[in-house]
């Protein structure tokens, strides 16, 4: 359960079934793929400068958005993998964020919370 759209989610799990890949679904291989995935949506910004993200998307506009939709599709698959609702993890995340970062303690500065 990924609370995307269910007609998406059903696509997603229709298009996975058709090809018999459920049998290479594990949490772990799941789990690996997502990161290789993320590594690749990386890759376009490797060396980079922070002036030139924004024309390097623009630019590559349609393969940064392939490797985020391959990010999107393992990360539904791994959480209908094991069971877990993403819309109310996050919340959950958020909530304790909110608790780790105290608006007055962090505005404005990225240090963890154990240094704030």
């Amino acid at each position: 359960m990924t609370h995307l759209p269910e007609e998406l989610t059903n696509r997603l799990l229709a298009f996975r079934a058709e090809r018999e890949w459920e049998q290479f679904h594990n949490a772990r291989s799941l789990a690996i793929a997502l990161a290789v995935e993320a590594s690749e949506l990386l890759e376009h910004f490797i060396w980079a400068k922070d002036a030139e993200v924004a024309e390097i998307v623009d630019k590559r506009r349609d393969e940064v958005e392939a490797e985020l939709a391959d990010v999107g599709i393992l990360l539904a698959y791994l959480c209908h993998h094991l069971g877990v609702d993403l819309t109310a993890a996050v919340a959950q995340k958020m909530a304790a964020n909110a608790l780790k970062y105290p608006v007055e303690k962090s505005r404005g500065r990225s240090e963890k919370y154990t240094r704030l």
